[in-house]
């Protein structure tokens, strides 16, 4: 079921300072900010040879960004994200599984522009992940 890996997602409290760092730093390749109000976030994307790397702010204290910061004030790895051919086929096989999909179980549209859904970190060792067709 699971496609490729899409990208590491990493939850930043300051989007310009973790901007430079990866860009002045190691010299990567950074997209243009997307402010996506559906997911509370705004993101740029690092690009890498074989994947991304996410970086995601939070627009305002509502978003899950936030409370993940308050948790983890400095940022850190916040979900991964594989790519699936078929995400409702992936959905409805994972609730079978029984896989807990968060949001309602409906998909939204993602930084891309295509469908995702993100897995309750619990039913998988811990890790929040998201899925998006390809």
């Amino acid at each position: 079921m699971l496609g490729r890996l899409n990208h590491v997602a990493i939850a930043v409290p300051d989007l310009d300072v973790a901007i430079k760092q990866y860009a002045d730093k190691l010299n990567a390749k950074v997209s243009e900010r997307q402010r996506l109000d559906e997911h509370g976030v705004t993101v740029v994307f690092i690009e890498l040879p074989n994947s991304k790397i996410e970086l995601l702010e939070a627009i305002d204290d509502t978003s899950p960004i936030a409370s993940f910061l308050e948790k983890n004030p400095k940022g850190g790895m916040h979900h991964i994200c594989y790519e699936v051919d078929d995400i409702i086929a992936a959905r409805d096989h994972l609730i079978n599984q029984g896989a807990r999909i968060l949001g309602g179980g409906e998909p939204k549209t993602g930084a891309h522009g295509k469908p995702v859904l993100f897995l309750h970190p619990q039913d998988f060792t811990g890790t929040l992940i998201e899925l998006e067709q390809v």
